[in-house]
């Protein structure tokens, strides 16, 4: 059960461990879920580190509850990554994608966050990380995917390969290198954007320096952007600092964040209930004043 709740008419937050407090949600209520739940042995000061070898048996009940309140049509993204351990990564991520597909779970896609500014270091047998997995997992074949409004512009290619056609670019030939099916490059003449791939070129987050770990905001809105529409509703089970829930607030859609720490939730909380304020004034036109005084 939850400790305390805000239910603003776009959003909902929930204090507490997720666990406990995804049982109050309806179920095939939520069509999106972004999360980033802490990685194994991480936050040991807020969340308490789980260890490697439990991470699986720790996170099937919180996927279990997860698969029953996203909806037929929905999806969810989950933002992990493997643990260094005695020099080698750990196969828990692994484990988790084989025991949530036994749970029912579809593993539809795998897309990688790119970091471009990750920090440097240096390990005798390794290099630095510079990504993480994404996950999207799905309970159907068929969901909801807006693809048309993550297009990208089509680049410089495009002036120098479509300008000369050969007989081969006006027709779906074998693929050359045995991967498939070849695509017609003369569909894409006239055209100024092309689909994106599923790598995500993004900084992190480096303004906030409350939270250890903390989404950079284009993230879960190109998420947002691919799977909803306005109106839909957009969970993360944790919060964290906020930044899923904001910015599906911010455009348009409905929201439910929840989180175990007190400190998190209640600057979340805070900066919701002011956006709340300053809109609810807004709409009756008149000001909101930010000097603190009665």
């Amino acid at each position: 059960m939850s400790k305390d709740k805000v239910i603003l008419p776009q959003v909902q937050l929930y204090l507490g461990d997720c666990r406990e407090v995804l049982k109050e949600l309806e179920s095939e209520s939520v069509d999106l879920i972004v999360t980033s739940p802490p990685y194994a042995d991480q936050r040991k000061k807020t969340y308490g580190g789980v260890k490697p070898d439990e991470y699986v048996e720790w996170f099937l009940p919180i996927s279990a509850e997860l698969y029953r309140v996203l909806k037929p049509t929905g999806t969810f993204i989950l933002n992990i990554k493997e643990r260094v351990v005695n020099g080698e990564r750990h196969t828990y991520v692994i484990e988790l994608i084989l025991a949530m597909r036994e749970q029912g779970w579809r593993w539809t896609e795998e897309f990688v966050w790119h970091k471009k500014n990750c920090y440097p270091g240096k390990w005798p047998n390794r290099f630095r990380d510079a990504w993480e997995r994404l996950l999207q997992f799905n309970k159907q074949k068929k969901f909801h995917m807006y693809q048309e409004a993550v297009m990208v512009p089509i680049g410089d290619w495009a002036e120098r390969r479509l300008k000369n056609l050969s007989a081969t670019d006006l027709v779906r030939d074998p693929s050359r290198v045995g991967s498939g099916f070849g695509k017609r490059v003369a569909n894409w003449v006239g055209r100024d954007k092309v689909y994106p791939t599923n790598v995500l070129h993004m900084a992190t987050e480096t303004r906030n320096r409350k939270h250890s770990a903390v989404f950079p905001k284009a993230l879960p809105e190109w998420f947002i952007k691919l799977f909803t529409q306005p109106g839909d509703w957009v969970l993360d089970p944790f919060m964290g600092s906020g930044t899923t829930v904001t910015v599906a607030h911010s455009m348009g859609r409905n929201a439910i964040g929840i989180e175990i720490h007190d400190e998190y939730y209640a600057m979340v909380k805070e900066e919701l209930l002011s956006i709340s304020r300053q809109l609810s004034l807004f709409e009756k036109g008149g000001t909101y004043d930010t000097s603190g005084t009665e």
